[in-house]
């Protein structure tokens, strides 16, 4: 990581192609700090917390079935938004601010979370505010992940990503560690904890507000937009969404190879996230490992995880993305596949890291594949297509699940899981590599009425 120790800013005129680490970190702090809500809130407690001790024990509509509704509002949200936003966000110039506003919006999201008390009638603040939560952390990951070409050059942008991905993890790892042994199984009752039995929920959620809060803010500090060129005038949303259909006519007819990816991605991506949502379930209900051990697993899982994304980033600046996901894809398959036949939690401990092993790098190269494919100008509005195509076939997975579980068992559930990992890998074959250094052809944002430039690739990525 030595091409890092330069510390010229990449988006100034005279900018050497090379950021400095203490960007590279800042940028990378931001996952830390927003593993509180993807890897605590939405994943493992606060969302177990509405389902179970909020949501009423009987009833027509399970504390899950609840939460998957909210979900499903949110992403449909997401998903006929956050092109626009992004789009919106690249015209104006203005990605520091979209993403400072949707970072605070989730801040305050979380921080409303301690009101919802252990009694059904806060299930509706509850799901409301896991939906609105969702929506906004999704936009604010819309601008983040349109941030790593400013803090990484063509040569080290999979390094730089695997960095902010593992943070991610780790930062997950750590905040899960002391919410359980500081508020959900402390020795001694925190803050009067013992109390209420939703009140160790409701103080994480604000523990996880703090958490986003403190190490999201040096990114704001340590990076901005850089500097634009003639002003574009400023659209309504109609035409915004006008703007849209007329670009992704012409994204069709000019970087078909982008759509293809974005295509192929969303449906190995939804693999990736089938492992997470049901491993869990394997592991108890078919390998036999206690509630205690899973939560264990879970932070061991991590660790892999992010030991995987930042190995492979290094590798991936010599081999490119496409190597990369190719290989975990094949990897994951074939590690499901032998879970197919393998009994006993010792088996699910050793094939169950091997398999998370791969997920990291698969995510990591994922991000910076797009990065290589997008022009300056146009990050945002990419990677919120790349959010939308993933929110479309986030069903398939599950779907897929269910299916083949409901035939043979949770075991034959895999197949269900590897089954969308394979066609993501089949359609990934499909996809060319990203140019030399990697900038797509694809046309930058332009004033609609005029045809001129907002701006031009930024250095380093020609």
């Amino acid at each position: 990581m030595a091409g890092l120790s330069a510390a010229r800013r990449p988006d100034s005129p005279e900018a050497g192609q090379v950021p400095g680490w203490g960007r590279v970190i800042s940028w990378g702090l931001w996952d830390w700090g927003a593993s509180g809500f993807h890897a605590v809130i939405t994943t493992f407690v606060f969302s177990v917390y509405v389902a179970d001790m909020v949501a009423p024990k009987h009833g027509s509509h399970s504390g899950a079935q609840w939460v998957s509704l909210s979900m499903t509002v949110a992403g449909f949200i997401i998903a006929v938004s956050a092109p626009v936003i992004g789009q919106r966000a690249d015209r104006a110039g203005r990605r520091m601010r979209n993403l400072a506003i949707f970072t605070a919006l989730t801040v305050l999201d979380m921080v409303l979370m301690f009101l919802v008390k252990a009694d059904p009638a806060y299930l509706l603040l509850g799901l409301v505010l896991l939906g609105a939560g969702n929506v906004f952390s999704e936009f604010a990951g819309v601008s983040y992940h349109s941030m790593l070409k400013l803090v990484s050059t063509p040569r080290t942008v999979g390094r730089v990503s695997g960095i902010g991905w593992s943070l991610g993890y780790f930062g997950g790892i750590v905040l899960l560690a002391v919410s359980y042994f500081l508020f959900i199984k402390p020795t001694v009752p925190f803050f009067g904890v013992g109390s209420d039995p939703g009140l160790p929920y409701r103080m994480v959620a604000l523990l996880c507000a703090a958490w986003f809060a403190v190490f999201g803010l040096p990114m704001f500090f340590a990076v901005r937009d850089p500097a634009r060129g003639a002003a574009v005038p400023v659209v309504t949303v109609a035409e915004s969404y006008r703007i849209l259909g007329r670009d992704l006519r012409r994204l069709w007819r000019t970087q078909r190879n982008t759509v293809w990816f974005l295509g192929a991605s969303a449906l190995y991506r939804d693999g990736l996230a089938a492992i997470f949502t049901f491993g869990a379930i394997l592991a108890t209900s078919v390998y036999g490992l206690s509630t205690s051990d899973v939560l264990v697993f879970g932070i061991a899982a991590n660790v892999v995880a992010a030991l995987g994304a930042v190995t492979a980033g290094i590798l991936e600046d010599r081999v490119g993305p496409k190597a990369i996901i190719l290989t975990s894809l094949v990897a994951l398959v074939g590690t499901a596949t032998v879970l197919l036949f393998v009994n006993g939690t010792t088996m699910f401990w050793i094939f169950g890291l091997i398999l998370c092993l791969w997920v990291g790098p698969a995510q990591s190269s994922s991000r910076t594949y797009l990065t290589r494919l997008a022009p300056h100008g146009r990050e945002q509005e990419l990677f919120g297509l790349y959010t939308t195509t993933g929110r479309a076939v986030s069903f398939l997975a599950p779907a897929l699940f269910g299916l083949f579980a409901a035939f043979g068992g949770d075991r034959i559930g895999i197949i269900g899981i590897a089954v969308v990992l394979l066609a993501g890998l089949v359609a990934l074959l499909a996809v060319r590599r990203p140019q030399t250094h990697g900038v797509g052809s694809l046309e930058p944002v332009t004033d609609a009425s005029a045809g001129m430039p907002m701006e031009q690739s930024a250095p380093g990525w020609r």
